[in-house]
């Protein structure tokens, strides 16, 4: 008891308690921080480091650049079989039109041309072809303000001028045959207004040439016929009257002759003319 009332020993004690004291708030403070380091040490390793951002972009701008090569490249081949399907349709209408249709570019040759062109003109094929390779010495119908030769009215067209319609033209093939062809040139203009060459279209009026002839020399054919039957009838009338008049039995046996072959010619042009109904050149030789 002596010892504990010993104030040495109070004191030490005491001071005794408050480190203890002390060590135990210190322990406390020790472990909170630790424990807030710990927690923003973790934290700043979640963060991505700023190094690692250019990769991310990267990565993420080429997978863009992929998704719209992969939409225009779609896109492109939508446009490739829309534009297929556009010229497949074109070609299948120029093929089954019975007018021959040309295409020249602006360098004056074929670009394009139909079966019937084809067929009109006598070539196997017509592309790469220049105009005076086709048409040579063409020559038009006289008309006003328009070229003598085709091939003239072909490079016009292509200037870009006005349209040449209803140029008629006499045309031989390369196997000699001989066509009467109705043109129209058209120039064809780009959006822009530049020239891009010029369309053909070629109509073969050889057949309806041909029937509008034979009607002229039908109507030629059947004139001088009703001349011939009028002066065969006027000389069979003439030897009517005079044999009506006679007495002598041998100019009434003369007169008769006469009328027998003067009918007997007009039976022969006639029949003449029936026989060659079809050809009017054999009655009218007739």
């Amino acid at each position: 008891m002596k010892v504990l009332s010993n104030p040495i020993v109070l004191r030490l004690m005491f001071a005794l308690l408050v480190s203890g004291f002390a060590c135990l708030v210190a322990i406390v403070l020790i472990r909170r921080m630790r424990r807030k380091f710990m927690e923003a040490g973790s934290f700043e390793d979640a963060r991505p480091q700023p190094e690692q951002f250019p990769m991310h972009a990267y990565n993420a701008v080429i997978q863009q650049l992929k998704q719209q090569k992969h939409e225009m490249a779609t896109a492109q081949q939508a446009e490739r079989r829309r534009a297929k399907t556009s010229e497949n349709i074109s070609a299948a209408v120029l093929s089954r039109l019975p007018s021959g249709v040309m295409f020249f570019s602006a360098n004056g040759l074929v670009r394009q041309a139909n079966t019937a062109a084809r067929q009109i003109l006598g070539f196997a094929t017509l592309t790469g072809m220049s105009a005076d390779q086709i048409f040579r010495d063409a020559t038009l119908a006289p008309s006003a303000g328009q070229p003598s030769r085709l091939t003239a009215a072909i490079e016009t067209a292509l200037r870009g001028e006005v349209p040449a319609r209803g140029l008629q033209t006499h045309y031989v093939g390369p196997a000699g045959e001989h066509r009467m062809l109705d043109i129209t040139m058209t120039p064809v203009h780009a959006p822009g207004g530049d020239i891009l060459g010029a369309a053909c279209l070629i109509n073969d009026k050889t057949e309806m040439a041909e029937i509008q002839q034979e009607q002229e020399l039908r109507g030629e054919v059947s004139a001088e016929m009703a001349l011939a039957l009028r002066n065969s009838v006027t000389t069979i009338s003439g030897y009517a009257r005079r044999l009506a008049s006679g007495r002598d039995p041998e100019q009434t046996r003369r007169l008769a002759e006469d009328i027998i072959l003067e009918a007997a010619h007009l039976d022969r042009t006639l029949g003449g003319f029936l026989a060659g109904s079809g050809n009017p050149r054999h009655a009218a030789e007739a």
